[in-house]
């Protein structure tokens, strides 16, 4: 009995844990870049746009596919870097416990 006291306690720890990184993430912020940083995106750590800069000389007549091509690409690029965020916090978080390998957290 007295393990599954000490198990629901670390659970309880755990958890506290977990919703303070979960707002330490909404408070995150990454930019990620394109086309030589002329295209700046910067997301929360939820993956919302908060931020986008273009540089003029892209503001060209005839240009905006290839502006909407940078957009994209620096989009993708922020976006990897708050995953990679996320998780390397997560697995800080939860080292040494025996999370079976492919799970998502944090949760929900």
């Amino acid at each position: 009995m007295k393990d599954i006291m000490g198990l629901m306690s670390k659970a309880k720890e755990m958890q506290e844990k977990m919703q303070s990184m979960q707002e330490e993430l909404q408070t995150l912020e990454m930019d990620g870049t394109s086309g030589g940083d002329l295209v700046k995106v910067t997301l929360n750590g939820k993956g919302q746009m908060t931020g986008l800069s273009i540089d003029p000389s892209l503001m060209k007549e005839g240009e905006g596919e290839i502006l909407e091509d940078l957009i994209v690409a620096a989009h993708s690029d922020a976006k990897g870097k708050v995953e990679e965020e996320t998780a390397r916090r997560t697995q800080e978080l939860t080292a040494g416990l025996p999370i079976p390998p492919g799970m998502k957290l944090p949760f929900g």
